[in-house]
Formats: C-alpha cells, structure tokens, sequence
C-alpha cells in the first residue's frame, strides 16, 4: 500500500527565487489526494543522512506564498558533496521513512546526488521517484535555456554596473568589479545590460571562457582609459591563464581552498585587490577601485525579476507533475520558444548531472572583452519588469570670459 509521502530539500548556494520552488513543491504535491505527508529535509542532504525533518504539510498555504517570495533557502543547505557510500545512506532514510517521491532544489552536483540515489532505489527494487529541480546563479546547468537564480543574480548584477558606471562618471578612474562564476561567465556578462549610451561602462568584460593574459588586460585597460578619461571592468572570479590555473592563486602568496581542494573564489576580495594593484603600479593611474559582489548577488532582497519568480515556481510545480503523472526519474529543464515564453521537459538525470554548461560562443564578441547583441537579447527578457533607467543632462555650454583659449 502507498504510504503518500514526499520529501524535499534544497541545496548549495541559496538564491533569490530557491523558495519558489519549495513552494511550488509543497503546494502542488498537497492538490494530489494520494499525497499523505510532505516532509522537508533541513540543510539538504545532510538533513536526510541526519534525519533532519519538518512537516511540510501543516504549514500554512499564506505562509508558504510568503516564504516563497524571500530570498535564500527557507530549509537551509549544505555543500556536502555526497558520493556512492552518502548516497546509499541517503536511500537507507528515505526507505526507513517509507518515502516514495524525492525532490532536490540544486545545481550540478544536486542532480548527480538524485541521478545515484536512484540508482540506489532501482538496485533495491524500491519504487522511489527521483526528480531534480534546477537551480544556480551560474546558469551552467546542460539542458537548459536558463536556470531559475540566474535571471534575478543577472539583475542585481546588470544594475550594480550600471550604478558603478554612473558613480565613475562623476568622480572617473578605474573600477574593477569582480563577479560569481568558477567556469561559466553569464552573470558577469550580465554587467553589460547595465549599459544605455555608447560610452557606459563596463568597458571591459574578461570571462573564464577565454584565457586571461595579464599584459593584454593592462593595455586593454590603458586603451579604455585614453579613449573615456576613466574605465570600468567587469571580471569573473574565475578568470584563468592558459594552463588553467586561476589568477586569483597566481596574483596571491596565499591561496584559500574549499573543502573539495577548490581555491576558494567566491567571499574573498584578493582577485579585485590584486588587479587594482597591478593597474596601479603598471599603468601609473591613481585612483583605481575594486569591489567583489561575493554573496550580494545570490539572495538580494530587494532585486528579484519577476520572471524568475514566476519560473522558479512552476519547476517546482511540474517536478510533482511529472513524478505524479509520469513513468521516469528525470530534472525538470527550461526550453525557449517564441521571441519569450518557456516550456519544461523532463531531461534523462544523466544528460545534467556533473556537467556544466559555459557561455555559447555566439555571445562573446570577438574581441574577447565583451558580448554580442545575441547575449543581450537572450538575457533581457529574463530581468523581468521595471528594470530602472539612468538619463544624462543635455548641458547647454555657457560661453567662458577668463578662460579663452
């Protein structure tokens, strides 16, 4: 006999628009009558292995929607990374707990953990449907146009830039903004729809998609400065040099690794303090500032696109269609059509899991520093309504009496 029971959890880094999704879980999960129990697991995987549950389906549904609308995860998460051994002490719980339906909110490593626990279930002959549910600001999941997290982390980014640019046009230098993305560059691409006149910063775009060569960034960095007076960079955090070897533990004497042997990119400033120091030392240009966006961009309260919204919500809700109504573990991918709408599909978990997309050749300029009008147009649709906009005075020049030339 059925026990009715579902679990789901969230995990790796939280974003703006992950509770969309947990909502669109729970609430959808609760319309089905054979759906008994909605569990939630606390900090993902972790929360499973540790038997870490809440009820789900006592919580209000205007609490929930309330949920949905606040950044970061309402579960929390985790950055365990979980292989064969985790994986099957994952399924050990949710068979103990007679669960039938496991959901994970997550990224690349989310749908490798759902692709082996299903594995698990089918060597044991347990009936247990696996579905991932794709999320991450990287927008590196295979499969998909865009993943819910990107569109809003996209905003914020596409808007820092363009409050950065008009700042630098007041008091004009040099400004390096550093942004989030070990291997794919689409949110610091997305600095450039920041951009309204031709001369707006950022002038310069580096991505991990090209290989980062220090002297070309310097005279890159000389040639905008001559050209506007002033210059502003937008710079991934994992930009590289031919070998692979990230700038930021090439620049520094002291590198910082995460648990998994990464060096640790993302909450630390070295990379903009590093090629502030090299501009101002190389190219004699005194004032020279640097930002790292670090966390700002995942959970920004108050810069959320409503397209994301909207579309966080609904893979939740087709996760629970699909594993209602359908014969097959899979993650819930996003498919354009038209000039904008989406559609979802239900994607072999194999065809994601571990894989990361990068930026299509199509969207970088040739140059190498910036993007094409094919990026602009497949980004602008995704940051949502009333995105604001920045106006110029159109200054009449008064006639001068003391200083003729």
């Amino acid at each position: 006999m059925s026990s009715g029971k579902i679990l789901v959890a969230q995990g790796g880094g939280p974003t703006a628009v992950i509770n969309q999704s947990l909502v669109g879980v729970v609430l959808e999960a609760r319309r089905f009558r054979n759906v008994t129990r909605v569990y939630g697991a606390m900090h993902g995987v972790r929360g499973i292995v540790d038997e870490d549950f809440v009820d789900l389906t006592q919580e209000t549904s205007h609490n929930l929607e309330l949920v949905g609308l606040t950044p970061s995860s309402a579960l929390g998460s985790t950055r365990d990374k979980p292989d064969l051994a985790y994986c099957h002490r994952i399924f050990e719980v949710l068979r103990a707990h007679e669960i039938e339906h496991f959901f994970y909110i997550g990224g690349n490593d989310s749908s490798d953990t759902v692709r082996i626990v299903s594995l698990e279930a089918q060597k044991a002959g347990y009936p247990l449907r696996c579905i991932h549910i794709p999320k991450t600001i990287d927008n590196d999941l295979v499969g998909n146009d865009h993943t819910p997290g990107f569109p809003s982390a996209a905003r914020f980014v596409a808007q820092a830039f363009a409050g950065a640019n008009l700042d630098n046009a007041a008091l004009p230098g040099v400004y390096v903004g550093v942004v989030m993305g070990r291997h794919a560059g689409f949110l610091t691409a997305a600095a450039a729809l920041g951009k309204k006149f031709p001369d707006d910063g950022p002038h310069l775009i580096y991505l991990p998609e090209r290989t980062f060569v220090l002297e070309q960034f310097l005279a890159d960095v000389k040639t905008m400065y001559e050209r506007h007076g002033r210059c502003v960079i937008a710079v991934s955090e994992g930009i590289h040099d031919a070998s692979g070897e990230a700038i930021a533990s090439l620049l520094s004497s002291e590198v910082e690794r995460d648990a998994h042997g990464n060096v640790q990119l993302s909450g630390s400033g070295a990379l903009a303090d590093l090629l502030c120091d090299e501009i101002k030392s190389r190219l004699g240009i005194k004032r020279v500032r640097g930002d790292t966006f670090g966390y700002l961009q995942r959970s920004f309260i108050g810069c959320v696109s409503d397209v994301d919204q909207r579309e966080a919500r609904e893979v939740g809700e087709k996760a629970v269609q699909f594993a209602m109504w359908g014969e097959r573990d899979g993650s819930v991918a996003i498919k354009r059509t038209g000039y904008y709408s989406v559609d979802y599909e239900l994607v072999p978990l194999e065809s994601v899991a571990g894989k990361t997309r990068v930026m299509d050749e199509a969207f970088i300029s040739e140059c190498g520093t910036d993007v094409t009008d094919a990026f602009r147009l497949y980004l602008r649709p995704l940051l949502g309504s009333r995105m604001p906009d920045a106006f110029r005075l159109r200054p009449a020049p008064v006639e001068k009496i003391l200083n003729k030339k």
